[in-house]
């Protein structure tokens, strides 16, 4: 019936709901934002757009390879904010050192399970 295995959905609706987060909530991705980036309101706005985008291409069978590479790259390109989040106090927004050191794994974590559905 289908080859296309379930959870993929939850990977596909994750990344979905990631990305409208970022058009509902967006001062809480320009607040983690490095300084060194430029045009922020663009860049939460596109990385938004991106995930929404990767996420419902997963659900198809002839975009799924395609988003998993691009779910990849858009991942370790977010890896930049996530050791900014690291560099100091303001930088990580209130949220917790040990919080911001376990996303790290996390992130790759998020790059493997990728990486499966290849």
């Amino acid at each position: 019936m289908f080859s296309t295995p379930w959870h993929i959905y939850i990977m596909a609706a994750m990344y979905i709901f990631g990305g409208i987060m970022h058009f509902i909530k967006p001062k809480a991705y320009l607040r983690i934002m490095p300084r060194y980036l430029p045009a922020h309101k663009a860049l939460v706005f596109w990385s938004g757009v991106a995930e929404v985008v990767l996420g419902l291409m997963l659900c198809f069978t002839f975009t799924k390879e395609l988003a998993v590479y691009g779910i990849i790259a858009m991942l370790a390109v977010f890896l930049l904010v996530h050791f900014y989040m690291l560099s100091g106090k303001k930088q990580a927004a209130g949220i917790p050192k040990w919080l911001l050191i376990l996303r790290l794994p996390l992130q790759f974590g998020l790059m493997y399970w990728a990486y499966y559905y290849l």
